[in-house]
């Protein structure tokens, strides 16, 4: 139900790209249409910190937080508020996100038209200190590879989940249908991780349920060159790559299993909360 979108500032980009910002407003529109909700995933640019983030939730809430489908969550206390991921989180100090994510903060967002629900990467496990001590709501995984980190391990969730509930912080484990990036970090071939045939995205997804989630993200999408996508694909090759397709299955093989465990985390969520 919701698309979160990987954004940098104006003026920002990755290396070789092209800043982005000036798309958000036809993703909006084109995801209203198809009653998608939108939030976002703030990237790491270069300066960013606990100031610039500040200035970017207050760009974004202004320019975008009024489009019919831009997302909100619901709190437990019934409001509603914007939800932005912060990728590689833990490369600021928890003592400096503190100033923007605590109510005694410097410069805090808590309690003012730009508060939100703020997501933290878990990489290692002490980053589950940092986060707590950084004032954020919830943690999530990312990585699609299981095994990679501390926090894309699935054994791990469980852990991680009691030390969320314990702390009142939301815990969100990332799922992904497999893994491989050895066409651009030839090096990265230990966290490969083979599809089975939907096996693996469906084993990330039990995993994931079987912790009671609010929210399971999706590493995936437009991420071709790392092998997670869960877009049609059909057999394709150029000169330099070979791409992964999903025969002898049709095409929209991980669409059809995407809604499917959609469909079925909807029905759990409703038995627990009986």
């Amino acid at each position: 139900g919701v698309l979160v979108l990987s954004w940098q500032p104006p003026g920002h980009a990755d290396d070789g790209a092209e800043p982005s910002d000036s798309l958000v407003p036809s993703i909006l529109e084109a995801a209203h249409g198809h009653a998608i909700k939108v939030a976002f995933h703030i990237q790491p640019y270069e300066g960013r910190d606990d100031h610039t983030v500040h200035e970017n939730i207050k760009y974004i809430v202004d320019n975008y937080g009024s489009h019919a489908a831009f997302y909100k969550y619901k709190t437990s206390t019934g409001r509603s508020l914007p939800l932005f991921y912060i990728y590689d989180s833990y490369l600021t100090p928890a003592k400096s996100w503190a100033n923007l994510l605590t109510p005694l903060g410097s410069h805090s967002l808590r309690n003012t038209a730009y508060d939100a629900v703020f997501i933290a990467l878990l990489v290692e496990e002490r980053h589950k200190h940092d986060i707590l001590l950084a004032g954020y709501d919830g943690m999530y995984t990312y990585f699609a590879s299981n095994g990679f980190s501390f926090g894309s391990s699935h054994q791990n969730w469980k852990a991680i989940k009691t030390f969320c509930d314990s702390n009142n912080l939301m815990f969100i484990p990332s799922v992904g249908p497999g893994y491989v990036d050895t066409s651009i970090r030839p090096w990265n071939n230990h966290n490969t991780r083979n599809r089975v045939n939907g096996k693996y995205y469906e084993t990330a997804l039990q995993a994931a349920l079987m912790v009671r989630p609010e929210i399971v993200s999706i590493t995936s999408f437009n991420e071709w060159h790392e092998g997670t996508q869960i877009e049609k694909a059909v057999p394709k090759k150029t000169p330099t790559r070979l791409y992964l397709d999903y025969l002898p299955h049709e095409p929209s093989m991980y669409l059809e299993l995407t809604r499917r465990w959609a469909e079925h985390f909807s029905k759990e969520k409703e038995q627990w909360l009986l």
